[in-house]
């Protein structure tokens, strides 16, 4: 009971998921009591999923009342968020609801839940498997708009473990805090650009042009047009950069300057010498 009180118990959804899995590991390594909520294992349940749910359990992973909550649900599963923030407020005992989407954040502040959303920004491995297809060597790299956008990628770790850092840290309660450090800050001509110097080749750039991506939002049924909506907004129109972080602003990396987060030129270097696998999400 005394670690319980001093770390509190963390129930995470969607914890087996492409940023869920950090989340959970980044948890039990900081001591917390650890719990996932996951569906019933069936025929159709991929392997690497048992996997987990094999890995978890050998580390004590449970499910059971719990003090924090944070979801880590796929775009699919957003409204069911409002089914989680009913059973807080039944249960009436959680501190702290950590959200990733905004389409709930005003049905849990009217619910008067103690929360904090995390903007996590671009989940880096996640998105240089998309960008740079690292895994499908090819001499040809898209590039969405004139590729001078800046936007933010933060490797999947280190969101995993700040997330759990926020959720048991009073000053974020009831606000937003933003992944933004420095060095993940990036154009993807400047990601280009350093994958050819890693790799040490050349590659064509083929621009798609920002308005043949509006169209094929506008026509696309869903799901189809939200992954085109989404490079739209983050590497044509820059939306993640397009508002500033004042000092009275919470950001990860300020809030917690021990830790150390994996730099783009990091997480390059580890897609050259033991390349994650490429993550399998609700919007490819």
């Amino acid at each position: 009971m005394e670690r319980e009180a001093e770390t509190g118990r963390i129930l995470i959804f969607g914890g087996t998921g492409c940023i869920g899995k950090h989340m959970v590991r980044a948890s039990v390594s900081l001591s917390h009591l650890t719990y996932i909520y996951v569906r019933p294992a069936a025929l159709q349940t991929r392997p690497s999923n048992l996997d987990l749910h094999c890995e978890f359990h050998s580390v004590g992973v449970r499910i059971i009342e719990v003090d924090i909550v944070i979801s880590a649900l796929a775009y699919p599963q957003v409204p069911d968020q409002l089914k989680i923030i009913d059973a807080i407020v039944a249960a009436g005992n959680i501190k702290s609801s950590l959200e990733k989407r905004r389409k709930i954040r005003r049905a849990t502040e009217a619910a008067g839940i103690h929360f904090t959303f995390v903007t996590a920004n671009c989940l880096a491995a996640y998105f240089v498997n998309i960008l740079l297809h690292p895994h499908d060597p090819r001499d040809e790299i898209v590039v969405h708009g004139n590729g001078e956008a800046n936007a933010v990628v933060n490797y999947e770790e280190d969101v995993g473990r700040y997330t759990i850092k926020v959720g048991n840290d009073p000053r974020a309660r009831n606000r937003v805090v933003t992944h933004r450090p420095e060095p993940n800050i990036i154009s993807r001509h400047k990601l280009i650009s350093l994958w050819e110097k890693k790799t040490g080749r050349s590659f064509k750039k083929v621009y798609v042009l920002q308005e043949d991506l509006v169209k094929l939002s506008q026509t696309l049924p869903p799901p189809e047009n939200i992954p085109v909506s989404i490079l739209h907004s983050i590497f044509v129109k820059g939306d993640m950069m397009s508002y500033e972080i004042s000092e009275d602003d919470l950001e990860a990396s300020r809030l917690y300057p021990e830790m150390q987060c994996t730099t783009i030129d990091q997480l390059l270097d580890i897609f050259l010498t033991n390349p994650p696998e490429p993550a399998r999400s609700a919007l490819e």
